[in-house]
């Protein structure tokens, strides 16, 4: 069940064979279905999950309701509300599975336990948090900078997965655009490319 996860740690880090083993034991396998929450605003995050198999998204609500679209994970990546899950506050976002999903749960206390009895996934969790701040940059940058057919060509480039995964309506909601402009901006790739209608 965890030989994903201990692919991903070892692509980054040498673990010995009694230190994946050992590591195993901090983690927790949790079934989640879809439309079924892992976390809701309000409550603290008491977890950190790897996606073993699914696909799941964090998202804010704003006043009116409307949904915001902050991360999306599918098999291989993390999610998690860091922030709340390292001071204990409670949480702004909601997680939710878009598929039936496969987790494994990593908690505050079983996080600082591995790290004093496997200090090399000091460095592994250090890299990820490397990544997921340089990927938070660049998000930034091309929500400042691009024009929303730029944003949606870089998304669907980086992560065609997701394209055929997650529905449009979600994408544009991650791209900060309404998904009539999503919906433009298909057809007029469609066109250009000489293709078919991306929307029938």
């Amino acid at each position: 069940m965890v030989d994903r996860l201990l692919r991903n740690i070892t692509e980054r880090v040498e673990l010995s064979r009694y230190e994946q083993e050992l590591c195993k034991t901090y983690f927790t396998h949790k079934r989640i279905r879809k439309k079924h929450y892992l976390l809701q605003q309000g409550e603290v995050c008491k977890h950190m999950a790897f996606v073993q198999k699914g696909l799941l998204r964090s998202y804010i609500v704003n006043e009116k309701g409307g949904e915001h679209i902050i991360q999306f994970a599918l098999e291989g990546w993390w999610i998690s509300d860091l922030y709340s899950f390292l001071t204990g506050e409670v949480s702004n976002y909601n997680i939710d599975a878009l598929e039936n999903s496969d987790l494994l749960l990593l908690s505050r206390t079983a996080e600082e336990e591995m790290l004093s009895r496997i200090p090399k996934l000091e460095r592994y969790l250090r890299l990820l948090m490397q990544n997921s701040y340089i990927a938070m940059q660049k998000r930034m940058e091309r929500t400042l900078r691009l024009s929303a057919e730029k944003k949606y060509v870089t998304f669907a480039d980086t992560y065609p997965e997701l394209i055929k995964r997650v529905p449009q309506h979600m994408i544009a909601s991650y791209l900060g655009i309404t998904p009539e402009t999503l919906s433009r901006i298909r057809k007029q790739l469609s066109l250009k490319e000489g293709g078919v209608d991306l929307d029938q």
